[in-house]
């Protein structure tokens, strides 16, 4: 079995979103679209999203905007979808709040459905603002009011609009989204219900399903299939819906058109997992930075991804030099997967069932023991390989394509050159440590660029070096057919 927390999947056969756009907020990224040419229908639209949460904090996250438009809170033209700093979902045209939920969105494994439907045409107030949140209508919020019969308001005015970002230019620090955003539909002129854009599949789970109706003269759908950084039917910001209201492109680059989506969600680092020191997690929780040069202060970084049986693979690229980092596996019964950790004992291998090796010194590490492993140092710009066999409870250990102690991934329960550990645990969990250490976990899904590109045998993931035979990636469609 494995675990994950949260996270929509398809059942085989179903449809796929095959993108999605990481946005990393330290880059302030965003796609920008200027309608000062022509408004669209300011009264009736619907838009629908998924999105997957990238850093948080342990206050929750910052203000974030999906779309905004205008640049001034005041003007009766601004309006905006987001986050705001309660970790709530929020709706607002002009200086007024139409809904602000009291759900709270905390998951950062998990991709949300978001569909938002305004018709201010409707004689009755409370429909002139829908809000649906994974297939179910929104009922319970914090702040409620409903908009003036027939009013126009700010989205698909004459202004510049804008994903990922606050249009607002007195807004200091932008609001700028960090996580994964997918399947950005925008419906100029109707009110439409989440049906339109998804259903729940056998096992009661909401997934996204094909939009077959029309978008309008302002409307668009963003697939995020391209890689270009101009705006036109070859770049980021394409619209696939036929409108051609493609989008430009800020301060996003290839290495950000993902295939961690809602049909497919693959492993990050998880920012929930409770610490005394506290790390950076970046480019969609997929990097780890702590830059601390003191042996006494030192943090670990955890995969949202827990794993029992199964072969799997991944990567871990070491960006700079640290001060002392180990790097493997920790179990689910260790403190700090059961929310204890101590100042102590953040290191991956100081734990009894964490399981790591050491950058500088060919070493492994166990409950705070460490034995020769016969490698070889790691340094800035390697790519440190991870072949783990639960099914046999052997972990491999590789630099840079080359297994370390002559180590065999396909070696089975002989186990040659491999790390054992103990079958006592439940789960183990991908994680990195340490202190002045820079990390990035590849599970697939690299928030760098790859040179030569290999996937697994069910064609997932793109890795730097050769997935063993018999070993996949850490996504939700390899989980549910081997973990």
């Amino acid at each position: 079995m494995a675990f994950l927390v949260g996270g929509a999947n398809s059942a085989s056969g179903a449809y796929e979103i095959d993108n999605s756009l990481r946005f990393n907020d330290a880059d302030t990224p965003s796609l920008t679209l200027d309608l000062s040419g022509g408004a669209g229908n300011r009264k009736t639209w619907t838009a629908s999203f998924w999105f997957k949460l990238g850093n948080m904090d342990s206050s929750g996250v910052s203000n974030q905007r999906f779309l905004s438009a205008n640049t001034s809170h005041s003007d009766a033209d601004y309006g905006q979808i987001g986050l705001g700093s309660g970790d709530y979902l929020e709706f607002g045209t002009g200086t007024q709040i139409w809904r602000r939920t009291n759900r709270l969105f905390r998951d950062p494994s998990a991709w949300y459905h978001i569909v938002v439907a305004m018709d201010t045409t409707q004689g009755t107030a409370s429909n002139r603002v829908k809000i649906y949140v994974n297939g179910v209508q929104e009922t319970s919020f914090a702040i409620s009011n409903d908009p003036t019969q027939d009013a126009d308001y700010g989205i698909m005015g004459a202004v510049s609009h804008a994903i990922g970002k606050t249009e607002v230019s007195s807004q200091t620090d932008n609001e700028t989204f960090d996580g994964y955003m997918a399947e950005w539909h925008f419906i100029d002129g109707s009110a439409l219900a989440e049906t339109e854009f998804g259903e729940t599949n056998d096992n009661g789970v909401w997934i996204p399903k094909a939009y077959s109706g029309s978008y309008g003269t302002n409307g668009f759908f963003l697939e995020f299939q391209e890689t270009g950084t101009s705006q036109n039917s070859s770049g980021i910001g394409a619209d696939t819906s036929g409108e051609d209201n493609h989008w430009a492109v800020t301060n996003l680059a290839s290495t950000d058109v993902t295939t961690d989506t809602p049909t497919n969600n693959f492993a990050t680092l998880n920012p929930l997992i409770p610490q005394t020191r506290t790390p950076t997690y970046s480019e969609g929780n997929l990097k780890f930075d702590y830059n601390q040069t003191n042996s006494s202060y030192h943090a670990m970084g955890v995969s949202t991804v827990g794993l029992s049986t199964g072969k799997w693979y991944w990567e871990v690229e070491l960006d700079a030099i640290p001060g002392y980092a180990q790097i493997g596996i920790l179990g689910d019964q260790t403190t700090h997967i059961l929310g204890n950790p101590a100042d102590d004992d953040n290191y991956v291998g100081y734990h009894s069932r964490g399981y790591a090796f050491q950058h500088n010194g060919g070493n492994s590490y166990n409950n705070n023991a460490s034995s020769s492993f016969g490698g070889n140092n790691t340094v800035a710009g390697d790519i440190n390989n991870f072949a783990l066999d639960m099914d046999n409870h052997k972990l491999y250990y590789g630099i840079n394509g080359t297994w370390q102690n002559s180590g065999d991934p396909t070696s089975g329960a002989t186990g040659t050159g491999a790390l054992a550990i103990s079958n006592d645990q439940s789960l183990y969990f991908p994680a990195v440590s340490g202190e002045d250490a820079n990390w990035i976990c590849n599970f697939g899904n690299p928030p760098f660029a790859i040179s030569s590109g290999n996937a697994d045998a069910n064609g997932y993931g793109n890795f730097e070096y050769a997935v063993p035979s018999g070993y996949y990636a850490l996504c939700t469609k390899n989980l549910a057919e081997y973990g």
